[in-house]
């Protein structure tokens, strides 16, 4: 048996003996309670070299100060999913988000077990001027807790820790489900959005997220309205919100059929027969925003395009009475005859525009083309919905599909729609045995339930105006709404047969 290479047996005797004398003098002079650490140490050391680990740095942003996303996601996944004992952490409570928003605090560590692997996560600080970390796009920043002066030159990283077997793993798929995680949490927290568009305003050419601010201005949306609650014939509202969730879960479909990923939705019918309250519905059900475009307050059709190219993904789109805000006059026609062609009398400045050079109005072919045409694309994920009282004076064009690809007829009140009022006015849930009128008498209740049926077949109501009469009856109980609105409907369908019988004579 021969030493290794480049010892002697000499020199290796004299290394062990070197060795053993060392040993013996930590022993002496060491305590006993040390013994365990120093082994302890000895050991991890040795792991590191048979078992050698990988970092990866995630900065919080660039030399530019642009913030990192991934830095952003990580700090939310973090919060969410590894620091519930933590022993320290960072709270933070953005405007309109009902809870506060945990992030892992500066030199501390934090582990995470995906498929397996155990990763950790330790917060640092390095020299680099940027803005400090907000899951939400804010910064710590100047006068902040936690931010930096005029002359700090210090910002916040992330190193993730692995081990070096498992950097496929790491880098590949952990990295995009941190990134798919964070994506959801924003979405979950986030207080959703009623836009309007602001009159008057065009695109400047300065970036798209200060284009939105500019013509988009916003409100907290919260509407009630859920699909429980709209009272429209059952099997029309499960074939709505099928089609709806069919829709989001589609993006590699649409990609796949070479189609933007978009769906338009024509809602029509009478008024008060519950269009705006599926609008509210449908955003409540896909969690999404809402853009209401109001056509009559757009300049041209390339502001048109400017407005469709600034709404962000996850929203709808609406345009309500869209035969009210658009002349519907045949493409053929000259602009300059168009309900919606410039007064050529009118001055610039009184519509909002500026001076330099005189601008169109928007045409049927400009909405037609920000419906399907090259512009729609750019922004996926989205509903684009238009309602009418008079879907009959729709250019055919509007109605093709890929423009309008679910046409929803929203009508009178009829028996399933009375009983979803019910519930929503009275509290009357007719497939609840625990939920009955207030004096129990429920042989009474069906008895005017199904006469206010009858009467609906042959008397129009709407919605509207079946929740009217209940909303009169606030207090009176539920068997005095009921007969109100039996009464009413009886003295409606006399006076129809009095006007037809009277046009009979004539």
């Amino acid at each position: 048996m021969k030493p290794p290479a480049g010892l002697s047996w000499s020199s290796l005797g004299s290394l062990v003996a070197t060795a053993v004398v060392v040993r013996a003098a930590l022993q002496e002079v060491l305590p006993p309670e040390a013994h365990g650490a120093l082994r302890a140490l000895l050991s991890r050391a040795a792991a590191v070299f048979a078992h050698p680990t990988d970092t990866v740095v995630v900065h919080e942003a660039d030399a530019n100060g642009v913030p990192n996303e991934l830095y952003e996601a990580a700090q939310l996944y973090l919060g969410a999913h590894c620091l519930a004992t933590a022993p320290a952490l960072h709270l933070h409570k953005p405007h309109g988000v009902p809870e506060p928003v945990a992030s892992l605090p500066d030199d501390h560590v934090a582990h995470d077990t995906f498929r397996g692997v155990c990763v950790a996560w330790r917060s640092q600080r390095v020299d680099q001027v940027s803005a400090a970390f907000s899951p939400f796009g804010g910064s710590r920043g100047f006068g902040a807790p936690g931010g930096f002066g005029l002359g700090g030159r210090q910002q916040w990283c992330l190193r993730l820790e692995f081990p070096r077997r498992h950097r496929d793993v790491v880098r590949g798929a952990y990295v995009a489900h941190v990134l798919a995680e964070a994506e959801a949490l924003r979405l979950k927290m986030r207080e959703r959005k009623l836009y309007t568009n602001n009159p008057g305003m065009y695109c400047g050419g300065v970036g798209v997220m200060d284009d939105h601010r500019m013509l988009w201005s916003s409100h907290a949306f919260s509407h009630p309205s859920t699909f429980d609650t709209l009272a429209i014939d059952p099997a029309l509202r499960d074939g709505i919100r099928d089609d709806l969730l069919r829709f989001v879960r589609r993006r590699d479909h649409y990609a796949r059929a070479g189609r933007a990923w978009k769906r338009g939705y024509l809602l029509h019918g009478p008024p008060g027969t519950g269009k705006t309250s599926l609008i509210a519905a449908i955003a409540n059900l896909l969690e999404f925003d809402i853009y209401d475009l109001e056509l009559t307050a757009v300049g041209s059709n390339s502001d048109l395009r400017g407005l469709l190219v600034s709404t962000r993904p996850k929203s709808l789109i609406v345009v309500e009475d869209i035969d009210c805000s658009l002349g519907l006059f045949d493409r053929t026609e000259k602009l300059s005859s168009s309900p919606l062609s410039q007064d050529a009398d009118q001055s610039e400045e009184d519509q909002g525009f500026p001076p330099h050079g005189r601008r169109e109005r928007i045409s049927l072919s400009g909405v037609l083309n920000f419906v399907d045409g090259l512009w729609s694309s750019c922004v996926g994920e989205r509903l684009i919905v238009f309602t009418t009282n008079h879907v009959d004076r729709l250019d055919p064009a509007l109605l093709r599909p890929g423009r309008m690809d679910c046409k929803i007829e929203l009508g009178y009140c009829k028996g399933h729609a009375l009983r979803v009022l019910a519930n929503n006015y009275l509290g009357l849930a007719d497939n609840d045995d625990d939920c009955e009128p207030a004096d129990n008498d429920r042989g009474r209740y069906e008895e005017l339930m199904g006469e206010a049926e009858r009467l609906l077949d042959e008397v129009h109501l709407t919605p509207a105006d079946v929740a009217e009469v209940f909303m009169g009856c606030d207090g009176d109980g539920a068997h005095a709404a009921l007969q109100k609105l039996v009464d009413d409907l009886n003295t409606k369908r006399l006076a129809h047969k009095c006007a037809v019988s009277k046009a009979g004579d004539v």
